[in-house]
């Protein structure tokens, strides 16, 4: 059996919403047959595919017969990822994210169309929408605004944190953007999700009950989703990394779980 190779092509995109060009690193396994289904992946901060040992984790399990085919786009972020990434529309109390609308757009109304002409594949199997930190929470919002354009979510030590009122100055929980997002939505997007914490992703401790932010916000975020009609195993997977720490050595170690979830065999 031959080994399977990926294959890495570079496009840019003049973004009409962002005002700016944008770099996107398109994987896809080298001897990709037609007549198996492909699958897609939106990566945001896909400038950090080397560190997050994509293309060695794709190889692996192409190998290993554990995942079916996967065009993989890694979009690069901008200089304003602070503004482009976050929840559309709805800014955070220091104004971040004031652009994450123009950024849904740019996803939705350019990246999309420019990916099915370049495959020349108009429907993908699975498609889904991953993303680390700040990213892992756009890609979050974007998915669950757009669920006729995903069905899959990963969220790899997710921003959800992202609160519209300051620490200190009449703070509750009930002030964390994403978990009202999906408290207020009337519908039940047809969506799975993915979600990964580190026990070292942080040290803050807002409400003093010795788990830190990061796995307080992503337990709350699967509970407001279970609350929606979501379940456990089934529609929601939760990994915590023991040690596992907020940078992209940790995602790299996740990756591979999240890719067989997402486009298992």
């Amino acid at each position: 059996m031959t080994e399977m190779e990926i294959t890495e092509q570079v496009i840019t995109i003049v973004s009409e919403p962002l005002k700016r060009e944008v770099t996107i690193t398109l994987l896809m396994p080298e001897s990709y047959e037609r007549s198996e289904p492909l699958n897609l992946l939106l990566l945001n901060d896909g400038q950090e595919a080397e560190n997050l040992r994509l293309k060695e984790s794709l190889e692996s399990l192409y190998n290993t017969y554990r995942i079916k085919p996967v065009l993989v786009a890694a979009i690069h972020a901008g200089d304003e990822r602070i503004q482009e990434y976050g929840t559309a529309g709805k800014p955070d109390y220091k104004q971040r994210g004031s652009k994450a609308a123009a950024y849904t757009k740019f996803v939705v109304t350019e990246l999309l169309p420019l990916i099915k002409k370049e495959t020349g594949i108009s429907d993908f199997d699975t498609t889904a929408f991953a993303g680390f930190s700040l990213g892992g929470l756009s890609a979050m919002d974007i998915s669950w605004n757009h669920p006729e354009f995903f069905n899959k979510v990963g969220v790899f030590s997710g921003s959800f944190w992202w609160r519209s009122k300051e620490l200190g100055k009449g703070y509750t929980d009930n002030d964390r953007i994403m978990h009202n997002i999906i408290r207020n939505t009337v519908a039940k997007p047809g969506l799975k999700f993915w979600l990964q914490t580190g026990t070292n992703d942080e040290t803050a401790d807002r409400n003093m009950n010795g788990i830190i932010d990061s796995i307080d916000d992503t337990v709350d975020l699967i509970k407001e989703l279970e609350n929606k009609g979501y379940t456990r195993p089934g529609d929601i997977q939760y990994l915590e990394i023991v040690g596992g720490a907020h940078n992209p050595a940790t995602w790299a170690d996740a990756m591979p779980k999240f890719l067989v979830w997402a486009f298992g065999r």
